[in-house]
């Protein structure tokens, strides 16, 4: 080989060890996570009554299991910092005792502080009815009850096992951000020619948060371990004619994604998608929608996981604080007897405040819902808030906040009821129908207000 074919090869080897260099250089630099992984079938082993839906075509246990339920794990922790939890599960509700009973049993069992573990929940209309707060909504026989009982113990149990073991997995990791988009969400509120609302349907001309948000975790070397992705729309593929367990479109989603990388973890994160249902769905054919469904969006996730990522570094903050929002002023007894013979989102708290007052029971006019926030430095934002959250303030918060990327998730924590935008209490609706179960009331339209300020001093770190 001639001198000057050396010396170009010396140069090749020279630039191929500087970019090596170089690579080797970034890498080390950036903040190490340790994250930890874990995952936990909750399939009922004894059939029980299913959530979501108050249908008498629902009113028995379920008659089979289309997919297992599962909740899943990951636990985090940047370089100097303790770690956080995040819990996520195929459940569609959880109410304030069974939140308050929950988190007992999970600070116990990982040592870790409450603002240290966040839940969120799909809200999927085909698992099973937890706890004692919706049973009295229903005619469930005593039988059932007990196993809707024994259910629950089992599934506090396993929620705190899956905490404990994603605490045990941690190891390095590297985190990396980046955002899609689905076609199948759709506003769900229908309004006539006058403007007023008339029901539930879909409606391509209404807001809806069809945002992908997706969150890769690799090892060191840069191969996928794990991804929590979510989208904000209800899991209602399958109608109220259905008995069988399933996460709907979310649990097909997560199958989807595993399938195609094998060995990896994924956990699904409900967004802001109160006043969304995805579209078609309850149709002749809703097993089939579920598959398709469930797989757009685990297509979706797995195009932004081939794509460029926005690394996410820098310290985890985790917050939680309870914020105080102002319920509407109870009407005079002659217009709650007008309301108790409407429609549903209006004669449900109607009727519960009427025996309320026959009761003698003094009435609240606020409600301290949950609000968590994540901050992983200047790389991602997570506000995650409680009940079932319209669409309307995804675009709230990242006015309120100003902070990118941004991700708003609802159904964290707790689930008390509807939590509507300001806009959508004066208009009306379903989304109006307030507090549940546990507690009785309607929101008032100041609500906003006060959780878009109690979000910025979470963010300001001003709150805890």
């Amino acid at each position: 080989m001639g001198e000057t074919a050396v010396k170009s090869s010396d140069r090749m080897a020279s630039a191929l060890f500087m970019l090596l260099a170089v690579a080797t250089a970034l890498h080390s630099a950036e903040p190490v996570y340790e994250v930890g992984l874990a995952s936990v079938c909750i399939t009922p082993e004894h059939p029980v009554w299913l959530h979501g839906y108050a249908s008498q075509k629902r009113f028995r246990p379920f008659e089979g299991v289309l997919d297992d339920l599962y909740a899943r794990a990951m636990a985090v922790q940047d370089a100097k910092g303790d770690p956080a939890v995040l819990i996520v599960a195929d459940l569609c509700v959880l109410r304030e005792p069974e939140e308050t009973a929950l988190g007992e049993v999970l600070t116990r069992r990982t040592g870790l502080e409450r603002r240290r573990i966040l839940l969120n929940w799909s809200h999927t209309h085909s698992a099973p009815i937890i706890g004692t707060s919706d049973v009295n909504r229903y005619p469930i026989p005593d039988e059932d009850r007990r196993q809707t009982e024994a259910y629950t113990q089992r599934l506090w149990n396993q929620l705190a096992d899956v905490a404990v073991a994603a605490l045990a997995d941690r190891r390095p990791a590297r985190l990396s951000w980046g955002t899609g988009g689905v076609e199948f969400v759709k506003n769900r509120r229908q309004f006539s020619a006058d403007g007023k609302y008339r029901g539930m349907g879909p409606n391509p001309d209404g807001p809806a948060d069809t945002s992908v948000p997706v969150l890769r975790i690799d090892n060191p070397d840069g191969t996928l371990r794990g991804v929590v992705f979510g989208t904000a729309c209800h899991p209602v593929t399958l109608g109220d004619t259905s008995l069988l367990v399933s996460a709907d479109f979310p649990g097909c989603a997560r199958q989807f994604i595993e399938q195609r990388h094998p060995g990896v973890q994924t956990l699904f994160v409900q967004g802001c998608g109160a006043d969304a249902n995805p579209d078609p769905r309850a149709s002749a054919d809703q097993q089939e929608w579920v598959r398709r469904h469930g797989h757009a969006l685990g297509a979706e996730v797995c195009r932004v996981l081939s794509g460029p990522l926005q690394p996410v570094t820098g310290p985890l903050r985790t917050e939680l604080t309870r914020v105080d929002l102002p319920l509407a002023a109870v009407p005079p007894r002659e217009r709650l007897e007008q309301l108790a013979k409407g429609p549903f989102w209006e004669s449900h708290n109607a009727r519960r405040i009427l025996e309320a007052q026959q009761r003698g029971d003094s009435l609240p006019n606020h409600y301290p819902a949950p609000l968590a926030l994540w901050q992983f430095g200047d790389g991602l934002t997570l506000v995650a808030i409680s009940g079932e959250v319209v669409s309307e303030y995804v675009p709230l918060v990242a006015a309120a906040v100003e902070s990118r990327p941004l991700w708003v998730a609802g159904y964290s924590n707790q689930v008390y009821g509807y939590l509507p935008s300001s806009k959508i209490v004066e208009q009306g609706g379903y989304e109006t129908l307030g507090l549940v179960s546990a507690h009785v009331g309607w929101f008032s339209a100041e609500a906003q207000d006060f959780l878009l300020e109690a979000i910025r001093a979470l963010h300001c770190g001003k709150a805890r």
